[in-house]
């Protein structure tokens, strides 16, 4: 290709763009050429094709400068990661390290609480061949003795009886006498509880009487540590003694109920309520005044969980006396309500007066327990030949009371106060039940009851016209009209 003339505007740009581009074997110099005219032998070049070479050319020329750079820019990034993976990776290493080191710490404190372990039990095991020696050389002492006192009552050398303690009776008549004693103490006695909340006008009890009910109670209070402990010897008695011996215990907690707390007694009651509930296990050898044989299977004597119904029944009452727990209440409240759909259960419920011990639950405190307690109550105005004489059990100042501050309550359960209602409108059919109405202003609450609730809840409608009516608050027809929406 000839040489190509450039114009003198033009030179200077030429020769920078000829040096930035003389190391490269394709420059596009190269290959541009223009036309020449055939009329002249010079050749013409057009001034702005060449800038417009030049331009795109030094672009490319910077934008490869750029790429250069963020290439190195990267290039040191890259290494700065790859010190701080070195670092994260060392400090891993570390940790790594740090964990295997715990967890053989781990091992060996495991290997040497399962060594403590196997200590602990051979010396639990120790312990137990101790103290059934004891034990046994104990009840030996007893036949020797008994066996010397027989011995020298035969010979008539022994005028006066010597009395001795013993922890296990000499034979089981001993029981069966001791319960035909508490049988007649507890039906003749104890189970006549003298209210006072069963009078109109708040009269108090004879000076008489509340000197004879004081001394009933201190024997009482006497008396049940005692018995508490003679549950742990249940297992070996016959299970017929079992109902006048937890019988004979529930009329003295029933004496405690209106009389002074006895802090001494709160450890006693919480360990009678539990025994109670969880029953008694034992694995001690059996006496053999009580059993011609020895044994050393478990024994065990089952209370609240017994399948005798007036057994169970009695000591339900007694966990609801005793017991705190909200979970041993709700299993007791259960097992009330499905024994109270049995006649049988109805009859329980009255002869062992049970309604001041369910009251003594139905408060707002026990809101969790709340529904259960009602529903047990529910259960006995059921039409049954029990109907008549719990509704008298209910017509006193303790019940009218109980459901007046329950009724305060603000914004109660729609479920409670449905329940409630049924009761209360059972009790207004008993024309003396007026003035317990009156005195405590149920009726007046009732009727604001009735006033703000909204006529969807027909159920309960009915129920609060059905009371004012038989109150003399409303005129039949109010009734009659809610009945028929």
């Amino acid at each position: 290709m000839g040489t190509v003339a450039q114009p003198t505007n033009l030179a200077s740009n030429s020769r920078n763009w000829t040096e930035c581009c003389s190391d490269s074997s394709d420059s596009p110099l190269k290959h541009v050429s223009f036309p020449t005219s055939k009329a002249s032998n010079k050749q013409n070049l057009r001034p702005h094709q060449i800038s417009r070479i030049y331009d795109e050319l030094f672009q490319i020329h910077q934008k490869l400068q750029q790429h250069n750079t963020e290439v190195e820019h990267l290039t040191e990034v890259l290494k700065e990661k790859n010190k701080e993976s070195k670092r994260l990776r060392s400090s891993f290493d570390a940790l790594k390290e740090l964990n295997d080191n715990l967890k053989k710490q781990l091992n060996e404190v495991s290997e040497e609480n399962r060594k403590m372990e196997i200590q602990a039990k051979r010396v639990q095991a120790r312990l137990d061949n101790l103290q059934r020696k004891f034990e046994f050389m104990t009840i030996q002492k007893l036949k020797g003795n008994s066996h010397v006192a027989h011995e020298m009552k035969s010979l008539k050398q022994e005028k006066v009886p010597v009395s001795k303690t013993y922890k296990v009776p000499l034979n089981a008549q001993v029981y069966e006498l001791l319960t035909i004693f508490m049988d007649w103490i507890s039906d003749h006695h104890l189970s006549k509880l003298k209210s006072e909340e069963s009078g109109m006008d708040g009269e108090k009890p004879v000076l008489g009487f509340a000197s004879k009910r004081n001394e009933i109670q201190e024997k009482c209070v006497k008396l049940l540590p005692m018995m508490t402990e003679q549950l742990q010897w249940m297992p070996f008695v016959n299970a017929k003694l079992h109902e006048p011996f937890v019988k004979f215990m529930y009329w003295s907690l029933r004496q405690l109920d209106a009389g002074t707390q006895h802090s001494t007694m709160t450890s006693t009651l919480r360990r009678l309520g539990e025994d109670i509930f969880k029953g008694v296990v034992t694995k001690r050898t059996q006496n053999n005044y009580l059993e011609h044989s020895v044994e050393n299977k478990p024994k065990t004597a089952a209370f609240f969980k017994s399948s005798n119904l007036p057994l169970r029944f009695l000591s339900t009452l007694i966990v609801l006396k005793t017991v705190t727990q909200a979970d041993y209440l709700a299993q007791a409240f259960d097992s009330l309500c499905l024994d109270l759909k049995t006649d049988e259960g109805k009859v329980l419920f009255l002869e062992y007066q049970a309604v001041p011990v369910i009251l003594n639950h139905l408060r707002i405190s026990s809101k969790g327990l709340l529904s259960n307690v009602i529903d047990s109550l529910l259960q006995m105005t059921v039409e049954s030949k029990s109907l008549q004489p719990f509704l008298e059990a209910c017509s006193n100042t303790l019940f009218f009371r109980t459901c007046s501050v329950l009724l305060r309550t603000p914004k109660l359960d729609l479920q409670i106060l449905e329940k409630l209602s049924i009761i209360l409108q059972k009790l207004s059919k008993i024309k003396s039940n007026k003035k317990l109405f009156e005195l405590f202003t149920i009726h007046l609450m009732l009727q604001e009851i009735q006033r703000t609730t909204h006529p969807e809840h027909a159920f309960l409608c009915i129920n609060l016209n059905s009371t004012l009516f038989n109150l003399g608050l409303t005129k039949c027809n109010s009734v009659a009209s809610n009945a028929s929406h």
